[in-house]
């Protein structure tokens, strides 16, 4: 037997056993109404989107704002796609770092009033970069029942002890806070926008606990950057803050800024500590230079056109105050993120397809993103939905709420 055909068994050998295996957990997923396919959005991230040449109304896009198709955005990528090429191909500590990172970076600081920025290629790389960096064995870690899965796995990543306190539960997180003096660094970490319910942390509150027990304070506003506050710089602004009440910012340029990227923005040491130790910067490659652009343009619109928030603030009451109308659950949700609770998977997974039939693109979203039994519809509204893309969306949910509860 030659050593290529020899080869060639051994790989058929160990590979065909794993097959049934593999069939089998997508069988359980499906037989658990977890099983997820992608859909193909022919169009960009605007209102009225085609998927398989179906013309549907868009309400699960985190294009708050509407930026990801803003001229502005595009005209600043093309330029920088010019200069700089496609890719930087290189991490930013080799040769990838170029001039729309320090562009970027010095703007995103200035715009949320801190020393200093980092930008990753995204959120999710912010998080599971920034948290480890930080924080290690000898060290807790406070996070909110609710947080992110992307701080989950920045905090399971960082091997320190991790102590949930029950969402936005001040009571409790004190309580655990006062059994913690031994640990070297103490982190309270929580979302300011939380992605899935809408609601808003009680960020007073958390910087109050910060300060008397002495520990960090991390605030993952991804979805509130540009929507939340009266210039758009997220929770801190929306509660009359100062930004230097919160340790480390963390942020996104791919939710309301329709753009890229995932930052770290706080104190000059925090950033330089962050550059050298954090694992998902060093070894990743950078953020393309036009995505970089594009990003930096988008600050600009956001501080120059608050009409924008307003756009968005006022579809949003009109949504909530109609489906509230109609009896549908929406929980406790402050914001432009808007859970229609249905419970069951099955059930949830249904009125999604029923409501794809009727021209409206609405995600069902089920465990484990959510708990068990609190399957729902995440309805996230922008600021360029007109008033005929939620007059659709009301017929549909009618007829949705006459069929299925």
């Amino acid at each position: 037997m030659s050593i290529k055909f020899l080869s060639i068994a051994v790989q058929y050998k160990w590979c065909i056993p794993m097959l049934p295996d593999l069939r089998s957990e997508l069988r359980a997923l499906q037989r658990q109404n977890r099983y997820r396919a992608v859909r193909c959005v022919e169009t960009c991230q605007e209102p009225r989107i085609r998927i398989d040449g179906r013309g549907l109304v868009l309400f699960c896009s985190n294009n708050y704002l509407g930026l990801a198709t803003h001229p502005a955005l595009k005209r600043a990528a093309v330029e920088a796609l010019n200069i700089y090429g496609s890719s930087t191909a290189a991490s930013a500590l080799i040769s990838g770092y170029m001039p729309p990172h320090a562009e970027l970076e010095s703007r995103m600081a200035r715009f949320l009033g801190t020393e200093a920025a980092i930008v990753f290629p995204t959120g999710y790389a912010a998080n599971l970069g920034v948290i480890p960096a930080l924080i290690n064995r000898g060290d807790i870690i406070f996070s909110d029942q609710l947080n992110h899965r992307s701080i989950i796995d920045g905090c399971r990543l960082s091997r320190a002890q991790i102590a949930v306190y029950r969402h936005c539960d001040i009571a409790h997180l004190e309580s655990l806070l006062k059994t913690a003096a031994s640990y070297r660094r103490r982190l309270i970490v929580t979302d300011g926008v939380f992605s899935m319910d809408g609601d808003i942390a009680p960020l007073p509150e958390l910087v109050s606990l910060a300060e008397q027990y002495e520990a960090i304070l991390m605030v993952d506003d991804a979805h509130a950057t540009g929507a939340l506050g009266p210039r758009g710089r997220g929770t801190f602004e929306y509660f009359g803050l100062s930004p230097h009440a919160i340790d480390i910012h963390m942020t996104s340029g791919s939710k309301a800024l329709g753009a890229s990227g995932g930052f770290i923005c706080g104190s000059a040491d925090l950033i330089a500590l962050i550059r050298n130790r954090s694992a998902a910067y060093i070894y990743t490659t950078a953020m393309p230079p036009d995505a970089c652009a594009s990003t930096t343009a988008a600050l600009d619109l956001v501080q120059r056109d608050a009409g924008l928030r307003q756009r968005l603030w006022r579809n949003t009451k009109i949504i909530c105050e109609r489906l509230r109308a109609m009896g549908f659950d929406l929980a406790q949700s402050q914001t432009q993120i808007v859970p229609v609770r249905v419970g069951d998977a099955q059930r949830t997974v249904a009125i999604s397809d029923d409501l794809y039939h009727r021209g409206i693109y609405l995600y069902g979203i089920r465990p484990p993103t959510v708990p068990e039994g609190q399957s729902r519809l995440r309805l996230s509204v922008m600021a360029t939905h007109t008033d005929e893309d939620m007059a659709r969306l009301f017929d549909a949910m009618a007829a949705v709420r006459r069929a299925f509860f």
